[in-house]
């Protein structure tokens, strides 16, 4: 990466990034060049090479009592060294003048209940909101409604629906109502805890599995890594010399889907809604200017960020303001544009989530980090405990 002015004011510090041998979407010869080099420096990964073996106790199902009181534990990438601590750690790791990258989604409650007009039980998780009164969803139920289906959502029918589309795992659903859709979910709808917590939402959740900063709704399911930063923790890392920027990732539910190929190279993920704003970048380009690190506050400010840079990539332009759909799906062998740490939770097996992290700090490390956490009795998962990463960068 290399640093310069930007053309349109000299005055103003801009990114330019330097083409990655990487693996991005790109056509034509250009992309088999850089994917057969790809293939020839790690080899062809199978979706078993991120399997370990996890206790089904050390699932997290509640949060700790406090936000900060979770565990950290540290990697090196250069070195694969592992350190044992606490979350409240994290502030003697960040230096004055680095730069926290946050996402401040705010989770909606996306879970309804409902049935239809036939009396069938159904339930519906929104996966977006489309405007105020339509969203896409998945249902279920025993059978498949079609278009033109008439919904009735809430314990008591207190909402009326028609489900007017299909998309192909998704439906897409109006609202019959004056209420918008988000003012329907939050007087009917549920948390939408991930299936692994199998316990039902719960009062105390609808505090807990939202980051402090949150502030954009649209989210259904939680940054899982801010969910350690509480008010002390922020100040104190504010008091050190840091500053904090914020991104927004609608996280999606398709982030809990398993990846059903086994070469994942043939994995396609999921759409979601990304916005990297220009105060984002100007902060990007200011502390990278001044020698601070970009420390990505979780996996969706991780694809945020590198969601831009790879358009500013395909472009051919320094780095610049994104906002769109985003389906980077990042594994080893990519090389990172902008993130130079990374605070994240322990991800699933055989996840695109533990496919990222390996490719930031290097699978090796990364596969022996999890297999210490395993053994020293980690918490894992959305209310589970945390890492803070360094990049590998030799």
């Amino acid at each position: 990466m290399t640093l310069g002015k930007s053309r349109d004011n000299q005055s103003q510090t801009s990114v330019q990034l330097a083409i990655p041998t990487g693996h991005f979407i790109l056509c034509g010869c250009e992309f088999f060049r850089r994917f057969s080099r790809l293939i020839k420096k790690i080899g062809v990964m199978q979706v078993s090479d991120f399997h370990f073996e996890l206790p089904d106790e050390l699932i997290a199902r509640y949060p700790k009592a406090e936000r900060s009181s979770s565990r950290l534990l540290q990697l090196t990438g250069n070195t694969g060294e592992v350190v044992d601590g606490n979350f409240t750690d994290i502030v003697s790791q960040v230096q004055p003048g680095d730069l926290l990258v946050f996402n401040n989604t705010r989770v909606i409650p996306a879970r309804m209940f409902g049935r239809k007009a036939s009396g069938g039980k159904l339930e519906v998780l929104v996966e977006r909101m489309l405007d105020d009164k339509r969203v896409l969803a998945h249902v279920r139920c025993s059978k498949s409604p079609k278009p033109g289906t008439e919904l009735f959502l809430g314990e008591n029918d207190e909402y009326q629906a028609i489900m007017t589309a299909r998309h192909d795992a998704l439906f897409e659903i109006e609202m019959q109502s004056d209420k918008t859709v988000l003012e329907i979910l939050n007087d009917v709808g549920h948390m939408p805890l991930p299936p692994y917590i199998d316990r039902p939402d719960e009062d105390a959740d609808k505090e807990r599995y939202q980051t402090v900063y949150n502030e954009k709704p649209g989210a259904v399911a939680a940054p899982t890594a801010g969910l350690h930063f509480d008010d002390s923790v922020l100040e104190q890392i504010k008091a050190k010399g840091a500053n904090f920027a914020y991104v927004t990732l609608h996280v999606g539910a398709g982030t809990f889907q398993p990846v059903r190929v086994e070469n994942i190279h043939d994995h396609h993920m999921h759409a979601e809604y990304v916005e990297v704003p220009q105060d984002v970048v100007d902060a990007i380009a200011e502390t990278k200017a001044n020698g601070g690190r970009i420390i990505a506050v979780g996996t969706t400010s991780v694809r945020s960020l590198e969601s831009a840079a790879q358009d500013a990539l395909k472009n051919g332009t320094e780095l610049v303001p994104f906002f769109g759909d985003t389906e980077i799906f990042i594994f080893p062998g990519y090389e990172y544009q902008l993130v130079d740490c990374l605070v994240t939770n322990f991800h699933l097996p055989e996840s695109t989530l533990i496919m990222l992290v390996s490719a930031f700090a290097g699978y090796d490390n990364v596969m022996n980090a999890y297999q210490h956490a395993v053994e020293q009795r980690y918490r894992f998962f959305s209310y589970g405990d945390a890492m803070f990463i360094t990049k590998k960068t030799a």
